[in-house]
């Protein structure tokens, strides 16, 4: 099975019960590093996610993956939080961060640059308004190659 499956139907899987009890499935990451390979869940909710939301996560993801066994080959399960600097996967992840600083790199430049550290003031699906210093950067979200929310000192 393909990785793209595989992700595909671990979001299958987990999502009935994330949103039975409040959760919001940021990413799922199936990757091999080194010889082992990982399949990694990243969950969220409002308040924040502890260490007995991701136990509970993991154990549930744990006995459907053992029902069903999607995955051929041996991988370890993680669960855990996206972290202060999630990422921002999808249209709706930078519609919820408006009004938050942002880290966002583009595919190609955009009046000069490639990398956007900021906050967003605003955004409608097409383009990306960030704030960086004084100046307004006006990026079209076709052009953004990666998100997150970044924590500036």
């Amino acid at each position: 099975m393909s990785t793209p499956k595989i992700k595909a139907t671990v979001e299958e899987m987990v999502l009935p019960f994330l949103q039975e009890n409040g959760f919001e499935l940021v990413d799922v990451e199936y990757v091999k590093e080194g010889r082992n390979w990982f399949l990694r869940v990243f969950v969220d909710k409002d308040g924040g996610i502890d260490i007995d939301d991701c136990g509970r996560v993991s154990e549930y993801l744990s006995e459907k993956l053992d029902a069903e066994d999607p995955i051929p080959s041996a991988y370890f399960l993680e669960v855990s939080s996206p972290g202060a600097e999630r990422p921002l996967k999808k249209a709706e992840d930078v519609r919820n961060a408006v009004g938050k600083d942002v880290f966002v790199t583009t595919y190609e430049p955009v009046d000069g640059l490639k990398e956007f550290e900021g906050r967003l003031l605003s955004f409608d699906n097409d383009e990306l308004v960030i704030t960086v210093g004084k100046k307004d950067y006006a990026i079209p979200y076709s052009k953004v190659a990666s998100a997150r929310l970044a924590i500036i000192f």
